[in-house]
């Protein structure tokens, strides 16, 4: 189901009042330096991902270059099978480009041992999908705390308590997931995310699952963490009315990108994405 129109008659997005900016001392604040050759957050040059070879070969993405602002929301769009994931993935260090380039700030990932950039990515980038992936028979304070213990840095209790009462789940931390509507679930992932402060947060159609409310409350947190605390934000979503509340569209088609819309209405990316079949 779609979602309201996020803008109001003043074109201004409404803010999630759950979430508010970082105190002071924390590891990465709105003014840190975070630029790579170009100023961006994330970059990728002449990205290409083949699956398979021969006749039989799958060109999910075709030599995509797109650079992504830090501070800024990005919505990712497309027809199914237009490599919007895969670009996802590629660029969240989640999967190997076939050849192209990858940069998270000054750092060249896509060439990085596996071992350096799984410590790369606990330290710099969070993740968000649609499937929450919480594990059921643990509590919500040990689903957020479980990607640093298991890279040897579990975060603080305090730490921990403060993501949650972001993401308007404080006192919730001894439930676990089971006790939790779709919506809480997927605010627990949320604070998983941000527990670690990363800079760049990728989403994977963080609301396709949710009913119109709840995502409306999840788009929010989302683009508070832009506005609040400078986050890079990259969403792949489907929905056109979600993408309102982007700075930026991406669309792509066939691994390629199609077009790249700087804040549009919903109308707009709706009249794009029927033109593209999507």
């Amino acid at each position: 189901m779609p979602f309201s129109n996020p803008r109001g008659r003043d074109g201004r997005l409404p803010a999630y009042d759950g979430l508010r900016s970082r105190a002071a001392g924390s590891p990465h604040s709105p003014d840190d330096p975070v630029s790579s050759r170009d100023g961006a957050a994330v970059r990728c040059d002449g990205l290409h991902r083949r699956y398979g070879g021969g006749a039989n070969a799958v060109h999910a993405l075709r030599g995509v270059t797109v650079a992504f602002a830090p501070g800024t929301f990005t919505a990712v769009m497309g027809p199914s099978g237009s490599g919007k994931t895969t670009l996802l993935h590629c660029v969240a260090g989640m999967d190997r480009p076939t050849s192209g380039t990858v940069w998270w700030d000054r750092t060249e990932v896509s060439r990085l041992r596996e071992r350096r950039l799984a410590r790369l990515r606990r330290a710099e980038v969070g993740f968000v999908f649609q499937s929450f992936n919480l594990m059921p028979a643990m509590t919500v304070e040990q689903n957020v705390t479980l990607p640093g213990r298991l890279a040897g840095r579990p975060p603080g209790r305090t730490a921990v308590h403060e993501a949650l009462r972001q993401v308007g789940l404080g006192g919730r931390e001894r439930h676990r997931p089971g006790q939790l509507s779709g919506g809480q679930q997927q605010r627990v992932a949320i604070a998983r995310a941000l527990v670690s402060h990363p800079r760049v947060l990728f989403a994977d159609e963080p609301t396709g699952a949710l009913d119109r409310r709840t995502g409306v409350e999840i788009l929010s947190l989302l683009r508070a963490g832009v506005d609040e605390q400078g986050q890079t934000c990259v969403m792949v979503t489907h929905d056109a009315v979600a993408a309102g509340y982007a700075d930026r569209v991406v669309v792509l088609a066939d691994g390629v990108i199609v077009d790249d819309l700087d804040r549009p209405s919903a109308a707009a990316v709706s009249d794009r994405l029927s033109r593209l079949g999507g």
